[in-house]
């Protein structure tokens, strides 16, 4: 019996030391709650570090076309799974270092998400245009939903997909101007509800951090479609219609990800399109309540996880620079230049740091939301999103 269990004790040394990237703590063990990743689409891979010392841990490349890449996590926040524009949808496990599977699911996507329970991961495809389902432990395709409409069957682009309770998956068909909701109870026969003419050429799409309220961004026109989940019978709601009324369009470089959407207080901030402005929201009305101006065109207006601050960053060619709001004077109080082409921001859970990808820079950069002072710098290869595993417990992330 002791030479077995000192033959066992061989064999897991062996298969750690072969795994080569496996990770490991102080103690030989390590969770996944400070773990996360970054998007390095120049190698089309990415890099996998932990925010507790701010530290790299493993690279792995081969993932594709990373170039509108995104990333959702298992509930265990062990396993992460990548959604690249080639259509890629790779599964990567966060403590080994591996990928586990990867397959290619369609020609051109565009984001995903992962189911309530966990068990699901779809993905939106611009080509052919639709959301493919996948198991999430096999990556075997569970279901295919083509974004077909009209006479001909034409397919259409889709656009800001993410979960929703009941296991349910919801998104926008850019090029119809629909929402549809895809009950997902019975994988193998999922249940589609459609919302037509919600608004022309809907870009992108949110959902409220309870999972109620889903808002389609319009490219095509000043305004907000809105579908309250919990009241689908009421059908869609505009909202901010004519924001932009009266005035001069301004060219738009580069589209604000409503993903990116800051829910600070008792109010909503969200990017206001081909403008230099943060729009403040009211969610009990959703009406108007002010508008910030800003550097630029912003991006991604995102909230520290207290709710005080509202961080932003700007589309080509302001996009060096991030401005920080104070959320109860509605004033910015801090601006600052981290270097060209900053694409993303990420916050701890608890919010004491940000990460913040400056692609042409090659790093990320890491800052004390308090002092605002830069507290190290961690090398990458372009990289562009942030994604920590706290994500794994957030609906819509």
């Amino acid at each position: 019996m002791k030479n077995c269990r000192h033959i066992f004790f061989a064999f897991a040394v062996a298969l750690i030391v072969s795994a080569g990237t496996a990770i490991a703590g102080n103690n030989g063990y390590r969770g996944t709650g400070d773990l996360g990743l970054v998007i390095e689409r120049a190698t089309g891979g990415i890099q996998v570090f932990e925010t507790t010392q701010r530290t790299g841990l493993f690279k792995l490349s081969g993932l594709g076309d990373l170039s509108h890449a995104s990333a959702v996590f298992s509930r265990d926040g062990r396993y992460a799974f990548i959604f690249g524009r080639d259509g890629g949808l790779s599964k990567i496990d966060m403590l080994t270092g591996r990928i586990v599977k990867r397959v290619l699911q369609a020609g051109n996507s565009i984001g995903g998400a992962i189911s309530q329970d966990g068990t699901l991961v779809a993905v939106s495809n611009y080509k052919p245009g639709g959301v493919r389902v996948f198991d999430s432990e096999t990556l075997d395709l569970v279901a295919d939903i083509p974004a077909t409409f009209g006479k001909d069957g034409e397919r259409s682009k889709v656009v800001g997909l993410v979960d929703a309770p009941g296991q349910r998956f919801v998104f926008s068909l850019y090029n119809a101007d629909q929402i549809w909701i895809a009950d997902m109870s019975n994988p193998k026969a999922p249940k589609i509800t459609k919302f037509k003419d919600i608004g022309k050429l809907p870009y992108d799409g949110l959902i409220t951090g309870d999972g109620r309220h889903y808002i389609a961004g319009l490219f095509g026109e000043d305004g907000m479609a809105m579908i309250d989940m919990w009241h689908l019978d009421t059908g869609v709601t505009r909202i901010m219609d004519g924001y932009g009324r009266g005035e001069k369009k301004l060219p738009v470089y580069k589209m604000p990800h409503l993903e990116g959407w800051a829910k600070a207080g008792d109010l909503i901030f969200l990017p206001a399109v081909g403008r230099h402005e943060v729009l403040v929201v009211d969610p009990r009305t959703w009406k108007e309540v002010g508008r910030i101006p800003v550097h630029g065109q912003p991006i991604f207006a995102v909230a520290r996880p207290d709710g005080r601050q509202v961080w932003v960053n700007f589309a080509h060619p302001l996009n060096d620079t991030v401005q920080v709001i104070d959320v109860p004077s509605l004033k910015i109080i801090r601006e600052f230049k981290p270097g060209k082409a900053v694409l993303h921001l990420e916050f701890t859970p608890r919010g004491e740091q940000v990460w913040i990808s400056v692609r042409d820079a090659d790093r990320v950069d890491v800052y004390d939301t308090r002092t605002f002072e830069r507290l190290s710098t961690l090398p990458a290869d372009k990289p562009s999103g942030i994604f920590l595993t706290a994500r794994a417990n957030k609906i819509g992330l």
